[in-house]
């Protein structure tokens, strides 16, 4: 398999799996059948990012499109999108954007469709996500999936 070819599969990865928390370098390279530092050399040298900038930016057009049509809050956006830290969300997202979520929200809501409710959002996102352990976690996951 050309190399071209083994980035773009770890690529589509990161384009379907952008929401999950656990997507890390290691997951994105094993599909690409790369090591770790190997990938990221040649995923940056091909791209022009490293796979972790690639996925971030992925992840603020989320988290954009989220501010501007659902009715949720920032923090539900940021863990929807696949950021465990509100505080790193909120810093990756100003560098990205140039505005904090709230500022782009208030510059943003309004322009085009209304906003969609908080709970239909959060459905087609994959449903509520829980902590680890807690009991109705597959329930949540099941009722979501039979939703969608």
């Amino acid at each position: 398999m050309d190399r071209l070819r083994q980035l773009r599969l770890a690529k589509d990865v990161m384009d379907r799996e952008w929401s999950d928390p656990e997507l890390d370098l290691a997951v994105v390279a094993a599909h690409a059948g790369y090591s770790r530092y190997h990938f990221l050399r040649a995923f940056k040298e091909a791209y022009g990012e490293t796979p972790g900038q690639y996925l971030t930016h992925r992840r603020i057009e989320r988290a954009q499109d989220l501010l501007r049509t659902a009715d949720l809050t920032v923090t539900e956006i940021c863990h929807l999108v696949g950021f465990s830290s509100l505080g790193t969300f909120c810093t990756r997202f100003k560098e990205w954007t140039g505005l904090t979520p709230t500022e782009y929200r208030k510059k943003h809501v309004g322009r085009g469709a209304a906003l969609i409710p908080g709970c239909y959002a959060m459905l087609w996102a994959g449903g509520f996500r829980t902590a680890p352990g807690r009991p109705d976690q597959g329930a949540q996951r099941r009722n979501s999936r039979e939703a969608g």
